[in-house]
């Protein structure tokens, strides 16, 4: 089995005016095994619009997160538990308060939103805080289902953060691997590819973005594939609908 899988990350139009940098962060990998049997590692951070260094917290996050995973999973396809997961948003969050003390702030200052997900070829570990979601195609139906929904506050607009005091609102989900495919995304574009009423993914949207990485030949990344996401995503077709910033991850295994 086999992983192969796009990411493309492009600053919104309403940061393009503004002349303020991405605020979105993302990092992937698919983990070497010893025992021939890939882990996919994706993460993806949307920093606050409301914080000064959400786009520098985002950074932080994903950098994090990826670092320790690539450790936790050498040579190995376990998962990590969901103790690993919790020290390794600790580590991060350690890391944007030593980030805030330099610069005379608060953690708030650096917040930022949190999709995680680690699927090896028999099962998935998600992790969530905030907005963004995580959605997987069924392998016999081809049903796109959500697997990690988004997580909003209170009030319109809102939601939560990595920064969160006292313990932010994370949320670890386990799922048997029946998906041959899994997209992981910001707020950028949720309302374009879930359906606002009933929460439910687009199969209209995730089935051609699949589509390319079922054919493709490649393994790992696809960089050809994902420049023409990247350049998808900030093609005026999107821009008309959404000014955010737009992250997309697409994984097939096969």
């Amino acid at each position: 089995m086999e992983w192969c899988y796009v990411a493309a990350s492009v600053v919104g139009l309403s940061h393009i005016r503004a002349g303020t940098r991405l605020q979105d962060a993302k990092h992937c990998f698919v983990s070497s095994k010893t025992d021939g049997r890939p882990v996919f590692f994706a993460v993806v951070a949307d920093g606050a619009g409301s914080a000064k260094f959400g786009g520098q917290g985002a950074t932080i996050v994903c950098r994090t997160f990826a670092s320790q995973a690539r450790d936790a999973l050498r040579g190995t396809s376990e998962l990590p538990d969901d103790e690993t997961i919790w020290s390794w948003l600790d580590i991060a969050r350690d890391r944007i308060q030593l980030a805030a003390k330099k610069r005379e702030l608060t953690a708030r200052d650096f917040a930022t939103t949190l999709v995680l997900v680690i699927a090896s070829p028999d099962a998935i570990v998600t992790a969530h805080i905030g907005d963004g979601a995580i959605v997987a195609r069924d392998r016999v139906s081809a049903q796109w289902n959500v697997m990690s929904e988004p997580h909003h506050g209170e009030y319109a607009s809102t939601t939560y953060f990595v920064t969160d005091d006292p313990q932010p609102a994370m949320r670890i989900g386990r799922h048997l691997n029946g998906f041959s495919a899994i997209a992981a995304f910001s707020d950028g574009i949720e309302n374009l590819v879930l359906d606002s009423v009933t929460g439910a993914a687009y199969a209209g949207f995730f089935a051609p973005m699949a589509k390319p990485l079922d054919a493709s030949i490649k393994t790992g990344r696809d960089c050809a594939l994902s420049e023409s996401l990247a350049a998808f995503l900030a093609s005026d077709r999107l821009n008309e609908r959404t000014d955010d910033d737009k992250t997309l991850i697409v994984a097939v295994l096969k």
